[in-house]
């Protein structure tokens, strides 16, 4: 099943992602996040991890490659694989110890992870659009 939403400011992603934060599944679920630099993937997360509790800020991972939190007992991981050279990397810094039975772990830049991933539940293309965005929504197991 696939949707199409139009964003039209970052008050609209900060909510689109906490209505995305209802509607995932409480086992293991991998979210492809995808688009250009600046499209609103981080926004879009901070939405999600605040829909589930989080009080504190929520940053790109760009450089520590993932931030890890805990919600609701529930193991949530983002990533952002921008400025990975090499999927090999993933390997090196334990990316199977971060995909625990019930983990959520959403994956910025999937593409340059390449077969270190697993496949994803659930992919988020984000697209500028006029003056806003356009999310797709591509459920492939969810």
């Amino acid at each position: 099943m696939n949707e199409t939403h139009f964003i039209a400011d970052e008050q609209a992603m900060l909510d689109f992602g906490a209505q995305l934060a209802q509607r995932l599944p409480a086992e293991q679920t991998i979210v492809y996040l995808e688009g250009t630099l600046g499209a609103g993937k981080t926004t879009l997360v901070r939405g999600l991890l605040r829909a589930l509790g989080h009080q504190g800020a929520v940053k790109s991972p760009t450089y520590t490659l993932v931030e890890p939190y805990q919600l609701g007992g529930r193991d949530i991981y983002h990533f952002d694989l921008y400025r990975l050279s090499d999927p090999e990397e993933l390997e090196y810094m334990g990316i199977r110890d971060y995909l625990s039975t019930n983990a959520l772990c959403l994956l910025e830049w999937p593409a340059q992870g390449g077969d270190a991933i697993p496949s994803a539940n659930l992919i988020i293309n984000i697209k500028y659009f006029n003056d806003g965005r356009q999310i797709e929504l591509k459920k492939l197991s969810l």
